[in-house]
């Protein structure tokens, strides 16, 4: 997909930042809400994590289509002392319309050269054991570590396990 942009994101991105958490959740996306959402808990959160950006604690990618934001996700970089060389992969979404289309794939990639770029070695990311990114995460590279039973509730409130994956850059 030629004519997708991936940046990094601002305030200005809240407003469709929510719409796409409501929908992710709605769409049974386990990324740590209950179904339905309320439009202000969408806000807060995506309000918090971007002043956490700000403040360098983590960044995150949009993919946009025109002026559609179609996807995003965060790599999280505030680690202690003693994981400098380590960072997160997170809140990987991408509008139920847009699925399978290569997004998710060019979003981890800019969340893995920017890791790269901040000198981290070692990524690490937890997926839905239900619905997850498994293929996506194991066509990239990412090193499955196990399977945790039971972890979370998803969007209508069944028990979930989840996955974890690792990768060395």
């Amino acid at each position: 997909m030629t004519d997708l942009q991936i940046t990094p994101l601002t305030h200005a991105a809240l407003p469709q930042l929510a719409e796409l958490l409501i929908e992710t959740v709605a769409a049974g996306g386990s990324v740590s809400f209950m179904h339905p959402l309320a439009p202000a808990d969408a806000h807060a959160f995506w309000q918090a994590s971007l002043t956490a950006a700000e403040a360098g604690g983590r960044v995150l990618y949009g993919a946009w289509h025109g002026p559609e934001l179609i996807g995003t996700v965060t790599l999280l970089l505030d680690f202690p002392p003693n994981q400098p060389h380590r960072a997160e992969i997170a809140k990987m979404m991408t509008r139920t319309a847009w699925r399978g289309q290569g997004v998710a794939t060019r979003l981890l990639r800019a969340a893995e050269a920017e890791a790269a770029r901040q000198g981290r070695t070692l990524l690490t990311l937890d997926t839905s054991v239900d619905g997850g990114a498994r293929k996506l995460y194991e066509g990239a590279g990412y090193t499955l570590v196990g399977e945790i039973p039971d972890f979370a509730l998803t969007p209508d409130g069944r028990l979930n396990g989840t996955l974890i994956y690792y990768k060395r850059l």
